[in-house]
């Protein structure tokens, strides 16, 4: 019943109603892998409602982690990141795509009473968040296996932009939670090492208003 779904609270981000409908009433025949682009920045203290915790942002997102559920469901988390430095837009902490099965998989999962009892550390932790929902330009990461090995530590130059972007690994279909704007790619390119990722990041101009960085990857199965 539906009263008996979780109500999960998003204290982070607009949720785009609109594009939520289209995410849960997709066609099976139509539907597919979507890649979910997290961008993330944690409150320097989390904030618990009922303010027992004085822990962290980043550690209550830690808290939150999701993978366990993401298993249940045959999602994949394919890239984990510390953002090093922020060359253009505003500051991101952390950076994760997840890969989902379908588009209605994402959206099953947020009534599923697990996910809900660990979403209250995201609200807790977040301070803001978009999430582009993307498809990949190159169909194989449809398909590739999940990264299983240890720490990645890849350096990898991040372009998120408003407008088109040649070479882009992602074409953004919608954006579920964000800040009113929306994205039209998601690029990703991995370098030789952290010197090679502020002179090429410095050379980036995404058309539009978009966002330029560098990660630090700690699991990476895509670049």
């Amino acid at each position: 019943m539906a009263a008996d779904k979780p109500k999960l609270k998003h204290g982070y981000g607009q949720i785009d109603k609109e594009y939520g409908l289209h995410l849960a009433t997709r066609p099976a025949e139509q539907d597919g892998p979507i890649f979910m682009v997290n961008l993330m920045k944690y409150h320097e203290v989390a904030q618990y409602e009922d303010k027992s915790a004085t822990i962290s942002g980043r550690e209550a997102d830690d808290r939150y982690n999701p993978s366990s559920v993401l298993n249940k469901i045959g999602a994949d988390i394919m890239l984990a990141a510390d953002v090093r430095t922020t060359v253009l837009g505003v500051d991101w902490d952390r950076i994760a795509i997840v890969r989902y099965p379908t588009r209605r998989t994402f959206i099953d999962m947020q009534s599923r009473k697990d996910f809900a009892e660990k979403h209250v550390h995201k609200n807790a932790g977040m301070l803001r968040t978009i999430l582009p929902c993307c498809t990949p330009r190159n169909i194989e990461l449809n398909t590739r296996p999940r990264p299983t090995g240890g720490l990645s530590l890849d350096h990898i130059v991040m372009v998120v932009s408003e407008g088109a972007f040649p070479g882009a690994t992602f074409n953004v279909e919608g954006t579920i939670i964000g800040d009113g704007r929306s994205w039209s790619n998601v690029h990703l390119m991995r370098v030789r090492d952290e010197f090679e990722a502020d002179n090429v990041a410095g050379r980036m101009q995404p058309p539009g208003d978009g966002f330029v960085m560098t990660l630090t990857s700690h699991l990476n199965g895509l670049v």
